[in-house]
Protein backbone atom coordinates (compact mmCIF):
# COMPACT_ATOMS: atom_id res chain seq x y z
CA UNK A 1 0.00 0.00 0.00
CA UNK A 2 1.45 3.47 -1.20
CA UNK A 3 1.74 5.65 2.08
CA UNK A 4 0.52 9.42 1.34
CA UNK A 5 2.97 11.53 0.27
CA UNK A 6 4.53 14.79 2.28
CA UNK A 7 2.04 17.22 0.54
CA UNK A 8 -0.87 15.07 1.21
CA UNK A 9 -0.11 15.25 5.04
CA UNK A 10 0.51 18.91 4.89
CA UNK A 11 -2.66 19.58 3.54
CA UNK A 12 -4.64 17.57 5.07
CA UNK A 13 -3.53 18.53 8.54
CA UNK A 14 -3.78 22.40 6.94
CA UNK A 15 -7.56 21.39 6.22
CA UNK A 16 -8.13 20.17 9.51
CA UNK A 17 -6.92 23.54 11.37
CA UNK A 18 -9.31 25.17 8.91
CA UNK A 19 -12.10 23.01 9.87
CA UNK A 20 -11.21 23.55 13.70
CA UNK A 21 -10.81 27.02 13.13
CA UNK A 22 -13.84 27.85 11.44
CA UNK A 23 -16.01 25.35 13.82
CA UNK A 24 -14.63 27.35 16.98
CA UNK A 25 -15.65 30.93 15.39
CA UNK A 26 -18.83 29.80 14.45
CA UNK A 27 -19.54 27.74 17.92
CA UNK A 28 -18.17 30.96 19.61
CA UNK A 29 -20.83 33.51 17.37
CA UNK A 30 -23.48 31.71 18.01
CA UNK A 31 -23.63 30.69 21.63
CA UNK A 32 -22.63 34.14 22.05
CA UNK A 33 -25.76 34.99 20.19
CA UNK A 34 -27.75 32.26 21.96
CA UNK A 35 -26.42 34.21 25.58
CA UNK A 36 -27.69 37.86 24.62
CA UNK A 37 -31.18 36.42 23.49
CA UNK A 38 -33.81 38.95 21.71
CA UNK A 39 -33.64 40.48 18.61
CA UNK A 40 -29.64 39.37 17.81
CA UNK A 41 -30.78 36.14 18.53
CA UNK A 42 -33.95 35.91 16.06
CA UNK A 43 -31.51 37.84 13.14
CA UNK A 44 -29.10 35.03 13.58
CA UNK A 45 -31.85 32.91 12.55
CA UNK A 46 -33.17 34.38 9.99
CA UNK A 47 -30.26 34.92 8.37
CA UNK A 48 -29.15 31.33 8.50
CA UNK A 49 -32.55 30.95 6.97
CA UNK A 50 -31.56 32.55 3.99
CA UNK A 51 -28.19 31.27 3.26
CA UNK A 52 -29.58 27.98 3.86
CA UNK A 53 -32.33 28.60 1.34
CA UNK A 54 -30.01 30.25 -0.91
CA UNK A 55 -27.90 26.88 -1.10
CA UNK A 56 -30.80 24.69 -1.11
CA UNK A 57 -32.13 26.31 -4.47
CA UNK A 58 -28.35 26.31 -5.71
CA UNK A 59 -28.50 22.13 -5.39
CA UNK A 60 -32.22 21.70 -7.33
CA UNK A 61 -30.48 24.37 -9.94
CA UNK A 62 -33.11 27.07 -9.55
CA UNK A 63 -32.47 30.34 -11.44
CA UNK A 64 -33.01 32.70 -8.67
CA UNK A 65 -31.06 31.04 -5.58
CA UNK A 66 -29.87 34.66 -4.21
CA UNK A 67 -33.72 36.18 -4.70
CA UNK A 68 -34.65 33.09 -3.40
CA UNK A 69 -32.23 33.31 -0.23
CA UNK A 70 -33.24 36.93 0.54
CA UNK A 71 -36.89 36.56 0.09
CA UNK A 72 -36.97 33.26 2.60
CA UNK A 73 -34.61 35.88 5.18
CA UNK A 74 -37.54 38.51 5.01
CA UNK A 75 -40.35 36.40 4.90
CA UNK A 76 -38.84 34.76 8.50
CA UNK A 77 -37.96 38.25 9.70
CA UNK A 78 -41.66 39.56 8.61
CA UNK A 79 -43.36 36.64 10.15
CA UNK A 80 -41.58 37.51 13.45
CA UNK A 81 -44.32 39.99 13.98
CA UNK A 82 -47.34 37.98 12.46
CA UNK A 83 -50.13 37.58 14.99
CA UNK A 84 -49.45 34.31 15.81
CA UNK A 85 -47.92 33.16 19.27
CA UNK A 86 -44.25 31.63 18.78
CA UNK A 87 -44.92 28.27 19.41
CA UNK A 88 -47.96 28.21 16.94
CA UNK A 89 -45.28 29.55 14.37
CA UNK A 90 -43.04 27.07 15.31
CA UNK A 91 -45.76 24.33 15.24
CA UNK A 92 -46.60 25.12 12.03
CA UNK A 93 -43.33 25.32 10.33
CA UNK A 94 -42.19 22.09 11.85
CA UNK A 95 -45.27 20.27 10.44
CA UNK A 96 -44.18 22.39 7.26
CA UNK A 97 -40.42 21.58 7.03
CA UNK A 98 -41.08 18.28 7.41
CA UNK A 99 -43.82 17.50 4.78
CA UNK A 100 -41.22 19.82 2.18
CA UNK A 101 -38.42 16.95 3.20
CA UNK A 102 -40.96 13.62 2.32
CA UNK A 103 -42.37 15.61 -0.97
CA UNK A 104 -38.29 16.57 -1.73
CA UNK A 105 -37.89 12.50 -1.97
CA UNK A 106 -40.78 11.75 -4.55
CA UNK A 107 -40.80 14.60 -6.80
CA UNK A 108 -38.84 15.94 -9.59
CA UNK A 109 -40.53 19.85 -10.77
CA UNK A 110 -38.52 21.79 -9.71
CA UNK A 111 -40.84 24.47 -8.88
CA UNK A 112 -42.40 21.98 -6.34
CA UNK A 113 -38.50 21.56 -4.77
CA UNK A 114 -37.94 25.15 -4.26
CA UNK A 115 -40.96 25.54 -2.13
CA UNK A 116 -40.15 22.60 -0.29
CA UNK A 117 -36.59 24.47 0.12
CA UNK A 118 -38.17 27.12 1.40
CA UNK A 119 -40.47 25.29 3.98
CA UNK A 120 -36.98 23.50 4.85
CA UNK A 121 -35.34 26.90 5.65
CA UNK A 122 -37.85 28.79 7.34
CA UNK A 123 -37.75 26.30 10.43
CA UNK A 124 -34.49 28.06 11.26
CA UNK A 125 -36.65 31.49 11.59
CA UNK A 126 -39.21 30.26 12.99
CA UNK A 127 -38.22 27.19 15.36
CA UNK A 128 -35.11 28.70 17.31
CA UNK A 129 -36.70 31.85 18.16
CA UNK A 130 -39.26 30.48 19.53
CA UNK A 131 -37.68 27.78 21.90
CA UNK A 132 -35.55 30.93 22.94
CA UNK A 133 -38.62 32.94 24.12
CA UNK A 134 -39.58 30.06 26.50
CA UNK A 135 -40.10 31.76 29.49
CA UNK A 136 -37.38 30.76 31.86
CA UNK A 137 -35.95 27.69 30.12
CA UNK A 138 -35.58 29.00 26.18
CA UNK A 139 -31.27 29.56 26.99
CA UNK A 140 -31.43 25.58 28.58
CA UNK A 141 -33.50 24.27 25.52
CA UNK A 142 -31.42 26.14 22.65
CA UNK A 143 -28.16 24.99 24.36
CA UNK A 144 -29.73 21.44 24.72
CA UNK A 145 -30.43 20.91 21.13
CA UNK A 146 -27.12 22.41 20.64
CA UNK A 147 -25.76 19.50 23.32
CA UNK A 148 -27.69 16.37 21.24
CA UNK A 149 -26.38 17.36 17.85
CA UNK A 150 -23.11 18.12 19.06
CA UNK A 151 -22.40 15.00 21.32
CA UNK A 152 -24.42 13.62 18.09
CA UNK A 153 -22.17 14.07 15.53
CA UNK A 154 -18.81 13.83 17.49
CA UNK A 155 -19.47 10.84 19.09
CA UNK A 156 -20.92 9.22 15.79
CA UNK A 157 -17.58 10.40 14.22
CA UNK A 158 -15.13 8.68 15.93
CA UNK A 159 -17.07 5.38 17.58
CA UNK A 160 -17.66 4.73 13.65
CA UNK A 161 -14.01 5.64 13.17
CA UNK A 162 -13.17 3.36 16.25
CA UNK A 163 -15.26 0.24 15.72
CA UNK A 164 -16.24 0.06 12.15
CA UNK A 165 -18.63 -2.57 11.49
CA UNK A 166 -21.69 -2.68 9.11
CA UNK A 167 -22.85 0.44 6.82
CA UNK A 168 -25.65 2.32 7.95
CA UNK A 169 -27.05 3.23 4.37
CA UNK A 170 -23.98 3.02 2.39
CA UNK A 171 -25.98 4.21 -0.88
CA UNK A 172 -26.71 7.23 1.05
CA UNK A 173 -23.51 7.92 3.08
CA UNK A 174 -21.03 5.24 2.54
CA UNK A 175 -19.06 6.30 5.40
CA UNK A 176 -21.63 5.94 8.23
CA UNK A 177 -21.89 3.02 10.63
CA UNK A 178 -24.48 1.37 12.87
CA UNK A 179 -21.59 1.35 15.27
CA UNK A 180 -20.95 4.78 15.40
CA UNK A 181 -25.02 5.82 14.83
CA UNK A 182 -25.54 3.59 17.65
CA UNK A 183 -22.46 6.12 19.69
CA UNK A 184 -24.05 8.97 18.83
CA UNK A 185 -27.48 8.47 19.94
CA UNK A 186 -25.50 7.07 23.36
CA UNK A 187 -23.52 10.67 23.93
CA UNK A 188 -26.51 12.69 22.42
CA UNK A 189 -29.00 11.33 24.83
CA UNK A 190 -26.18 12.02 27.90
CA UNK A 191 -25.64 15.68 26.20
CA UNK A 192 -29.25 16.39 26.29
CA UNK A 193 -29.92 15.02 29.67
CA UNK A 194 -26.69 16.85 31.09
CA UNK A 195 -28.05 19.91 30.08
CA UNK A 196 -31.52 19.37 31.09
CA UNK A 197 -30.17 18.75 34.91
CA UNK A 198 -28.89 22.25 34.83
CA UNK A 199 -31.96 24.16 33.89
CA UNK A 200 -35.10 25.22 36.12
CA UNK A 201 -37.17 22.82 37.51
CA UNK A 202 -39.07 21.56 34.73
CA UNK A 203 -40.72 18.98 36.52
CA UNK A 204 -39.85 16.13 33.96
CA UNK A 205 -38.73 12.67 34.85
CA UNK A 206 -35.52 11.14 33.69
CA UNK A 207 -37.22 8.41 31.98
CA UNK A 208 -39.33 11.21 29.97
CA UNK A 209 -35.56 13.32 29.36
CA UNK A 210 -33.91 10.54 28.01
CA UNK A 211 -36.48 9.55 25.94
CA UNK A 212 -37.05 12.79 24.36
CA UNK A 213 -32.72 13.42 24.09
CA UNK A 214 -32.69 10.03 22.44
CA UNK A 215 -35.14 10.76 19.53
CA UNK A 216 -33.82 14.13 19.33
CA UNK A 217 -30.87 12.59 18.79
CA UNK A 218 -31.99 10.23 16.25
CA UNK A 219 -33.86 13.12 14.33
CA UNK A 220 -30.58 14.80 14.12
CA UNK A 221 -28.53 11.73 12.47
CA UNK A 222 -31.94 11.61 9.84
CA UNK A 223 -31.46 15.20 8.86
CA UNK A 224 -27.97 14.17 8.55
CA UNK A 225 -28.94 11.08 5.62
CA UNK A 226 -31.63 13.29 4.46
CA UNK A 227 -29.23 16.40 3.43
CA UNK A 228 -26.55 13.69 1.95
CA UNK A 229 -29.35 11.83 0.01
CA UNK A 230 -30.02 15.42 -1.38
CA UNK A 231 -26.27 16.33 -2.23
CA UNK A 232 -26.13 12.60 -3.74
CA UNK A 233 -29.51 13.00 -6.28
CA UNK A 234 -28.50 16.23 -7.43
CA UNK A 235 -24.46 15.56 -7.61
CA UNK A 236 -23.53 18.37 -4.73
CA UNK A 237 -20.64 17.54 -2.65
CA UNK A 238 -21.03 20.60 -0.82
CA UNK A 239 -23.54 22.67 -0.50
CA UNK A 240 -21.78 25.49 -0.99
CA UNK A 241 -18.40 27.38 0.53
CA UNK A 242 -19.25 29.19 2.27
CA UNK A 243 -17.91 27.91 5.43
CA UNK A 244 -13.81 27.53 5.48
CA UNK A 245 -13.51 23.85 5.65
CA UNK A 246 -16.80 22.83 6.36
CA UNK A 247 -18.89 23.29 2.85
CA UNK A 248 -22.38 24.88 3.67
CA UNK A 249 -24.48 26.22 6.06
CA UNK A 250 -26.95 23.35 4.83
CA UNK A 251 -24.45 20.99 5.25
CA UNK A 252 -23.48 22.08 9.33
CA UNK A 253 -26.79 22.28 9.93
CA UNK A 254 -28.87 19.49 8.37
CA UNK A 255 -28.73 17.51 11.73
CA UNK A 256 -29.55 20.71 13.85
CA UNK A 257 -32.97 21.25 11.04
CA UNK A 258 -34.22 18.04 12.41
CA UNK A 259 -34.17 18.91 15.77
CA UNK A 260 -35.64 21.99 15.71
CA UNK A 261 -38.74 20.46 13.32
CA UNK A 262 -38.71 17.72 16.21
CA UNK A 263 -38.64 20.41 19.23
CA UNK A 264 -41.08 22.82 17.51
CA UNK A 265 -43.59 20.06 17.19
CA UNK A 266 -42.90 19.36 20.53
CA UNK A 267 -43.02 23.07 22.04
CA UNK A 268 -46.80 23.35 19.74
CA UNK A 269 -48.25 20.25 21.42
CA UNK A 270 -46.68 21.59 25.09
CA UNK A 271 -48.69 24.66 25.06
CA UNK A 272 -51.70 23.19 23.76
CA UNK A 273 -51.68 20.78 26.60
CA UNK A 274 -51.76 24.27 29.03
Amino acid sequence: MNEPSGDAVKAGASELRLRVLSALVLAAVVLTVTLVGGPAFRFLWVLVAGLVAYEWLAIVNARNAVAGGVGVALAGFALGFAPLSDPALAGVSAVLALAGAVVTTRVEDRRILEACGVAYALCFALVAPALRQVPEIGLFLIVWTFAVVWFTDIAAYFTGRALGGPKLMPRVSPKKTWSGALGGAAAGTAGGVAVWYLAPATGFGLGLVLAISLVASIFSQAGDLFESAIKRRFGAKDSSRLIPGHGGFLDRLDGYWAVLVFAGMLLYLARLGH
